[in-house]
């Protein structure tokens, strides 16, 4: 199993001081962590997209392009680019180019996204939500398999033999399919033969088994192989060197956050009983201590059937650079080794 981390290059306050790093130097601590992630060993590092005023992460194929040119083996990958709002024509070139300059480490990870401000700001309309995600998917993935292109449909004008360029330094650009928790979107990715990639944002992660099924007999029916049907998790986490210091390090900012986006979905505010119970062993929160969180990891790839990437989701708890770095490193240096030779005994 791979592990990795995402981040959506949050700038908001610090729920303890209130202070707020400014924009300039708050992507420079992004870099600084990718770079630390690369060097104690991690496998991904993901950095979503968002339009909105408390992230910095609009254009994340740019950020990614920095850290390529001060790391050496880590996977760079959005988390997630918001499709139905893109041109799939540029997302192509964007993490083309970027492949080039990361020497073949490139992945796009491909979704709906969880907000809808993308919509108004590039015209688009929300009725056409489903329409527009399934056609953009179907031209990004005719864009990475020919060269030239023909391709017609609703909402893009036609390509009608032009070449798509530049073209990636891996034969095929990585493109996994992002999902929350709809069949259909399971389904089309075995359908696919996409590598998926699932939000666990809350309750217990044992109940997508289900999905995860649906998902492997769709590609199974479609003839994809067994070995292309990958499960990727994207998880709320955090470790430090006790259970209490991580849980009293992440509840702040992770309960400010969601009491946040409660307020805009008529959510209750969050409450530390809640978030105590999610961090019980079978629940969504990946918090505490290394061989605390190694366990949780290993419950999970046995709960769902295989595992092949998880990513720690830490920036939605508004954590200090320098707590993020140590969690980085904790990850790479202690909960690494673990699952990995819990994984590959031999």
């Amino acid at each position: 199993m791979q592990l990795g981390i995402d981040s959506f290059a949050a700038l908001v306050p610090d729920p303890i001081t209130q202070a707020v790093p400014t924009p300039a130097v708050r992507l420079q601590n992004l870099i600084e962590e990718i770079v630390l992630a690369d060097q104690v060993g991690l496998d991904a590092f993901g950095v979503g997209e968002h339009h909105r005023a408390e992230y910095l992460d609009s254009a994340p194929a740019i950020i990614l392009a920095a850290a390529a040119s001060r790391t050496t083996n880590i996977r760079l990958n959005s988390a997630v680019t918001v499709l139905s709002a893109a041109d799939p024509v540029r997302v192509f070139q964007e993490f083309a180019t970027l492949d080039l300059l990361s020497n073949g480490r490139a992945e796009i990870v491909a979704g709906r996204g969880s907000f809808i401000e993308s919509f108004p700001l590039f015209g688009l309309k929300l009725e056409d939500y489903d329409s527009l995600f399934a056609e953009k998917l179907d031209l990004l993935l005719k864009i990475r398999d020919e060269n030239p292109i023909r391709w017609s449909g609703k909402h893009r004008a036609a390509l009608t033999g032009q070449g798509i360029y530049p073209r990636p330094l891996q034969e095929k650009l990585p493109i996994w399919l992002g999902v929350g928790g709809t069949p259909e979107s399971f389904a089309r990715a075995g359908m696919l033969g996409l590598p998926l990639m699932i939000a666990i944002i809350g309750g217990e992660p044992h109940r997508f088994r289900p999905l995860v099924d649906l998902y492997r007999e769709a590609g199974a029916r479609a003839g994809h192989a067994p070995e292309s049907l990958k499960v990727g998790l994207h998880m709320l986490g955090y470790v430090a060197n006790t259970s209490t210091e991580a849980a009293d390090h992440f509840f702040p900012g992770y309960a400010a956050t969601f009491t946040q986006i409660g307020k805009e979905r008529g959510w209750p505010p969050t409450t530390r009983a809640q978030f105590e119970a999610l961090r019980r062993p079978t629940g969504a929160l990946v918090v505490g201590e290394p061989n605390e969180v190694a366990d949780k990891i290993l419950y999970v790839n046995d709960a769902l059937g295989g595992v092949a990437r998880l990513n720690f989701q830490m920036s939605v708890a508004t954590l200090s650079h320098e707590r993020l770095l140590s969690a980085i490193e904790l990850i790479g240096t202690k909960v690494a080794p673990i699952v990995r030779k819990a994984l590959n005994p031999a």
